[in-house]
């Protein structure tokens, strides 16, 4: 990863670019601070993923919207017996 400064990123952009395009990010920075990246297109967003991406490979049971209820019918207390 290359490091640069404005001045040098406003002389040299094509060259700079043509860095980019191999692969390689470049730094840009503003008195000496590290301001933004200059990085090949197809290399910008690993992140995000379009919708539907994943599909076909995630799968949801059939009572994933199944009620709840069950699980809060009983009235739940501690067992105080050890207090005794």
């Amino acid at each position: 990863m290359a490091t640069v400064n404005m001045h040098e990123a406003k002389t040299q952009l094509s060259r700079l670019l043509l860095q980019a395009e191999a692969g390689e990010t470049v730094v840009i920075a503003r008195a000496g601070k590290p301001s933004a990246q200059l990085v090949p297109i197809d290399g910008q967003c690993k992140g995000l993923k379009p919708p539907g991406a994943m599909r076909d490979q995630i799968s949801i049971g059939e009572d994933f919207d199944a009620p709840l209820d069950s699980l809060f019918d009983a009235a739940i207390e501690p067992d105080n017996s050890h207090d005794r």
